[in-house]
């Protein structure tokens, strides 16, 4: 039988190993199959007492140790949005290393969560729903609300071809949001005037500085900023694109403080923030299609 993993980039926070375990639980509950959890890199940082005793598995050492007792057919499944550069350079510069000390290694790597150019509408639904699960909720100021903007924010790369993946995302969110009937829908759950005009941007916690990087988009914190600067009534609802907390995303992340901090700034804006990805039940369906493809193209 073909090894099933599961893997992420990794991090030196332990809640996304504790995210990326309970996704491989429940991937292998959903295609029948032991699913084994691993990480790029970074997460064998993480003391294993954050990590409820067991130390995170790291994709290297743990391919090497398997292949030793004899296994040599896999299927890696990628928990990450786009062909980053640990799928496209890490995993087979790790992988050829490997065969030429152990021989022969029969690893497939299933399809990203968002395959371009065929992208993934299912992602759009996560969105949109994370979107309609939290603008309920989003304080209400006075006199009126003003414009709804929703700003699709998400790590941000040096890679045109991942930061492909948020524009298409983007679009389909412009198609759900923006179309005849769904401005008055959005308003009405966010408290606004019917007649408010509703739009989607992009935004990034990181890019690198200068003209060759542009086409990463704003930081969110710069966005913020001239939205407040501006200082007309507003709804900001930031959809995130990401799938653990970390740094950036979750309780106490950057994202949070940069919209408390400009909430204060800003009388007549509101800002809300959505759900991670991570977090709705639709993913899971994503990643069983992604396996259940790779294994038929394995026959």
């Amino acid at each position: 039988m073909r090894q099933i993993l599961l893997i992420d980039n990794g991090s030196r926070r332990p809640e996304p190993t504790q995210r990326l375990r309970r996704l491989a639980s429940a991937l292998a509950e959903a295609v029948g199959q032991p699913v084994q959890p691993l990480s790029l890199l970074h997460s064998s940082a993480v003391p294993a007492a954050r990590l409820d005793g067991a130390p995170a598995a790291l994709f290297e050492p743990w391919l090497r140790d398997a292949v030793t007792g004899g296994q040599r057919s896999f299927l890696a499944v990628p928990l990450f949005f786009g062909r980053s550069r640990g799928l496209a350079e890490f995993i087979p510069e790790q992988l050829s290393m490997l065969q030429q000390e152990l021989g022969e290694v029969d690893l497939r790597v299933a399809d990203v969560l968002c395959p371009l150019p065929a992208g993934e509408p299912r992602l759009v639904d996560i969105l949109t729903d994370n979107l309609n699960a939290v603008v309920a909720q989003c304080p209400p100021v006075a006199p009126e609300a003003g414009p709804i903007e929703v700003v699709l924010v998400d790590h941000g790369s040096p890679s045109a071809e991942v930061t492909a993946v948020r524009r298409w995302l983007a679009a389909g969110l412009r198609e759900r949001l923006v179309g005849a009937d769904a401005p008055g829908a959005l308003a009405a759950r966010l408290k606004t005037p019917l007649g408010a005009a509703v739009t989607v941007t992009e935004a990034v916690m990181e890019r690198r500085p200068g003209a060759a990087y542009d086409f990463n988009g704003p930081l969110l914190e710069d966005l913020l900023a001239a939205r407040a600067a501006a200082g007309t009534p507003a709804t900001i609802a930031v959809a995130m694109l990401f799938l653990a907390p970390g740094r950036h995303a979750g309780p106490g992340g950057d994202i949070e403080q940069i919209c408390a901090a400009f909430r204060a700034q800003w009388p007549g804006g509101r800002i809300c923030i959505s759900p991670l990805v991570g977090d709705h039940s639709g993913l899971v369906d994503i990643l069983a299609a992604r396996v259940g493809a790779a294994l038929a193209d394995c026959d």
